[in-house]
């Protein structure tokens, strides 16, 4: 730790010794992690209080944004807008059209000097990053290009091993308070200087709806556009005229449009939508139900063509802001659980023309969200358990590593070819070397069987790695659980007075909503149907609707959702229809 602490104040000689002491202490328990990154280098996290504080790479340490919110001025800060963090925590550089320019103007540096990201009217860091030119080459340049290459932010995976808190709010310095004086005022928008107006109003920049970075590019690219930033600062998107709209439209990227597409039919589809009752709500539905059905004719929701990638993403960012709540209730399957209905930017955000409240109420019927269900996409998959080792270390691949059937066997083929195995008088059948006697067969097996058939080969091969599978949904991003996927489980069970009722279970595992499908069975079997939690499962539910009512489940689960015959369970205790006199 001496050593430690040594680095430490060599690499920050701003830190007192008692602030040195405070980050690395003497007494206290100081964790030490071992990760990758995702190019695959080694990276030495160091931990104190259950929040990483350090990290090291490449022998030079580095500052976590915990260790910055204590210290906030440690290091030279460039602010940019709060839209630009999602793109910085997936892993994105930050460009210098995106770094605001204060009236005071940049922090002098070098290249290679290590910076802090703030967000536009608050101080504390947000992410870490090393310049890739200097301050002179910046204003050379334009500001384009390139400013700095991000090594950590906040919302990322580092920032997962702490307690995951959000950034404090730090007042600027008072020289950059004359970026931060409110936009609210029109005669004080009026009277301003043109280098001053690209400040926006404090409370703008929490507006994510239709926020553009072209649109709020440096001061020195607004200047020539000073009426259209002045009425843009001055009122909210959704008041400005069509005109302008559908310049700042045309002046994004496809994915910014794309992000804006998002933002729009998120709100559209909480303020509209999605009732208190919904709740909890599986985000496969709220997006394939509510969400699609907000869209705007002509225009499709595609997650991979918008800055977050996956729907999972969005709705952290969305989260992050206290609009929603998002749980984990079963394994891979995440569903929203709170919505505060009074944040302003649900309050504020205004119906596009040509959707009324009455129509979207009307939209959000059970029978619409049945016809925008998409089966998942289901692969099972395997991975390599410790007794396979052997059999696939020469391809490359180790404990754990997850293969498709497909490359299972072409990996056996390959291992068979080259190791001469394939017998000479019967090439159906392949000869059992050390190797494959220790992986596929049992003990008493070892003594007797010299030959194995291909086919038998294989599924010996298949039935000794470790199942899985994967689950995608639409839109979203694959998920792999351990395990073959649970099919829908239907049983019959009986109650008081000889009553009969049917049980659905593990519906979430498909993204159906078992609240929607309760609905649904209810009107169309005209019987009372219900959602309890299910015995013995945890964070699961299961419907239970009164009667024998396999028959109508078959035909809404197989021919409605077109779900695979496979995935379903129990459609043989449908009852028996009598033969007619």
């Amino acid at each position: 730790r001496r050593k430690l602490r040594s680095e430490v104040a060599a690499a920050f000689p701003s830190l007192s010794t008692e602030q040195v002491a405070e980050l690395v202490p003497s007494k206290e328990e100081l964790s030490v992690l071992k990760i990758h990154s995702h190019k695959g280098e080694p990276v030495t996290v160091y931990v104190n209080h259950r929040n990483p504080v350090l990290f090291e790479a490449d022998k030079v340490l580095y500052p976590t944004v915990y260790t910055l919110w204590l210290y906030p001025d440690l290091l030279p800060a460039f602010a940019t807008w709060p839209p630009v963090l999602q793109k910085l925590a997936g892993g994105a550089d930050l460009m210098l059209p995106g770094v605001v320019v204060p009236p005071s103007g940049l922090p002098r540096v070098q290249r290679g000097t290590l910076c802090a990201v703030t967000l536009l009217g608050n101080r504390a860091p947000v992410a870490v990053g090393v310049a890739t030119m200097s301050t002179e080459e910046m204003l050379a340049a334009g500001m384009k290009g390139k400013g700095f290459a991000v090594l950590h932010a906040h919302l990322d995976h580092l920032w997962e091993y702490g307690d995951k808190s959000s950034p404090p709010t730090l007042a600027p310095l008072v020289t950059d308070s004359a970026a931060e004086e409110p936009a609210g005022d029109q005669e004080q928008l009026q009277g301003r200087e043109p280098g001053s107006s690209c400040s926006p109003e404090p409370e703008q920049h929490l507006d994510v709806r239709d926020l553009s970075l072209k649109d709020r590019d440096t001061c020195a690219e607004l200047q020539g556009k000073e009426e259209l930033g002045e009425s843009r600062a001055a009122r909210p998107a959704e008041h400005a005229s069509t005109e302008e709209q559908q310049e700042a439209e045309d002046s994004r990227t496809p994915q910014e449009q794309m992000d804006a597409l998002f933002n729009q039919c998120f709100f559209h589809a909480l303020k509209c939508k999605v009732k208190k009752s919904d709740l909890p709500l599986l985000t496969s539905t709220f997006l394939g139900s509510h969400m699609v059905s907000c869209c705007p004719a002509g225009k499709q929701l595609d997650i991979k063509k918008s800055s977050y990638k996956k729907f999972s993403k969005f709705l952290q960012g969305m989260q992050h802001q206290k609009i929603l709540q998002v749980k984990e209730l079963s394994k891979g399957v995440e569903s929203i659980v709170d919505v505060d209905w009074k944040h302003p930017d649900i309050k504020a955000f205004a119906v596009p023309e040509g959707f009324s409240s009455a129509s979207a109420a009307q939209d959000s019927k059970n029978e619409d969200r049945e016809q925008v269900y998409h089966v998942p996409e289901i692969i099972p998959l395997y991975g390599v358990s410790t007794k396979m080792i052997p059999l696939f270390q020469e391809s490359g691949h180790r404990k754990g590593s997850i293969l498709s059937s497909s490359e299972v066997r072409n990996i056996i083929i390959n291992y068979v070819k080259s190791n001469e195995l394939v017998d000479e008088t019967n090439k159906n059948f392949v000869k059992v070397n050390a190797i494959l006697c220790d992986c596929l067969l049992d003990k008493s097996e070892q003594d007797e069987i010299s030959h194995l058939k291909w086919d038998e080969l294989l599924s010996r091969c298949l039935e000794r790695l470790q199942p899985l599978h994967q689950v995608t949904f639409s839109g979203q991003e694959p998920v792999v659980r351990k395990g073959s996927i649970e099919p829908i489980d239907i049983s019959i069970a009986q109650r008081s007075s000889n009553k009969k009722v049917t049980i659905i279970k593990n519906l979430e595992l498909y993204g159906l909503d078992p609240q929607c499908v309760a609905n649904t069975l209810q009107q169309k079997v005209q019987a009372s149907a219900t959602v309890s939690p299910a015995p013995g499962a945890k964070d699961r539910v299961q419907v239970q609707i009164q009667g024998n009512q396999i028959h109508h489940l078959a035909k809404m689960l197989l021919e409605e959702y077109q779900l695979p015959r496979k995935y379903v369970q129990g459609l043989e205790k449908a009852p028996k229809l009598g033969r007619k006199k």
